[in-house]
Formats: structure tokens, sequence, C-alpha cells
């Protein structure tokens, strides 16, 4: 969905420490994806939208968990459910259907049929998870690699050391959209999945679509799209 005038005006948020609340409508969606109250136990106290809020926050601001404003829940009762969200599937789930939602108002067929694959590093601290050291990007932590469709919604997220080479970490990316959407057959990716490692690793592994290399140009400054 562009990011025009009318969406601006739609979705602009207070300046203030809930300026990543979900509107109204947004959790309409949002809440049949979260688990319901079980019949066993102690009824829930906590609100899942005010968790499903400071977890947006969090990732906004990329702020730690102890340091989530105190509007919302605490944050050990937030990263909880946080983490039972992503082991269970529900967070993979609900991205999944807010993207097909997104492909479907851009007049976009459901499933997508090309993809965009590339990675960042970033600095982490030094305690705890693995990390190692990029040494193009001069960076010590942990690399994000992620696919996306060419509207830029996320099809997979893989999570690995920065010293992971791009083609080597690739791998375990495309497995898992190859499964998870299989009507796609192009991928894009920059010189870094460049030779022939990659190429023969999905050529064993009988993977289907065809990886597409997009060169920086030679006379290229700067920032540029490719």
């Amino acid at each position: 969905m562009p990011w025009d005038k009318t969406a601006r005006d739609k979705y602009k948020r207070v300046d203030n420490d809930m300026q990543y609340d979900v509107t109204d409508e947004e959790w309409e969606v949002i809440k049949t994806f979260l688990p319901t109250q079980g019949s066993m136990g102690r009824p829930r106290k906590t609100g899942l939208r005010e968790v499903f809020n400071a977890i947006q926050s969090m990732l906004a601001t990329g702020c730690q968990w102890r340091a989530i404003p105190s509007c919302y829940p605490p944050f050990s009762t937030v990263q909880n459910y946080f983490y039972n969200g992503s082991q269970s599937g529900v967070l993979t789930a609900l991205m999944n259907d807010l993207r097909t939602q997104a492909r479907r108002l851009a007049d976009r067929s459901e499933e997508p049929r090309a993809a965009i694959i590339d990675s960042q590093s970033v600095k982490t601290t030094e305690s705890g998870g693995p990390r190692g050291y990029d040494a193009g990007q001069k960076i010590k932590g942990r690399k994000r690699h992620i696919m996306t469709d060419t509207t830029g919604s996320p099809l997979a997220i893989v999570i690995h050391p920065a010293d992971v080479q791009d083609r080597d970490g690739a791998v375990d990316l495309i497995l898992q959209v190859v499964a998870s959407s299989p009507a796609i057959t192009k991928i894009w990716a920059d010189g870094g999945y460049r030779g022939p490692k990659l190429a023969s690793k999905l050529h064993e592994l009988a993977i289907r679509p065809d990886l597409s290399i997009v060169l920086k140009p030679k006379d290229g400054k700067g920032f540029q799209v490719l």
C-alpha cells in the first residue's frame, strides 16, 4: 500500500509512548490470530491488545525488553507472550495473512511468483546469542537475512552470525520460502550471492526458483535501487 497523503492522514499517530498502538480496525484483524483464554487455569488478567502494542513499540524503537514504556504490561509478561507466539507459529501465520491481504488490496495475486533476497549486518551487545564479524561491513554482531515479495512484504526471515556469507546463509532462507510459497519461480539478489557455490547447492537440493543476480553499475556511486 503506497504511503500517500490519504494513508498518512489515516494512520498518523500521536507523538508519545503510545504512537505505535494499533487502531481499532487493525486490532479486529490481528486478534483473530492470537490465542484465546482456555477453560483451565486462572483467568487472564493482561489484555492481549496491550501486549501486542508493547511488542510493536519495542520493535519500532529497538529498545531492550526492560526499556518498554511503563504504560504497557510488565516486560516479562510481554516477553513471554512474544516468545510463545514465535515458537508456536502464531506470529508467522499473522505475517503471512497480512501479506496476503496487502497483495489483494494492491490488486495482485495472493501467492507471490517473484521474490527479493538481501541481508543486513547489525551490531549487537557482547552478552547472549551467536555473533560474528562481518569483514565487509566491519560490524561484529548478527545478520538478518530476509526475503520479501516484490511489494516489500516479508516472506521469511533468518537470523545468524554476521560472519556467515550471504551465499551460505541464503540456502536455509530459500528452503523456507519454497516450502511456504511454492508458486515463486524467480528470486532477485545482489552481487553477494554470485558464484557457483550457491547455484550448485540449489541445484543439488533441486530448488526450482531461478536465482537472478542484479549487479550494481560500475560507474554508480552511493545508494542505488537495483
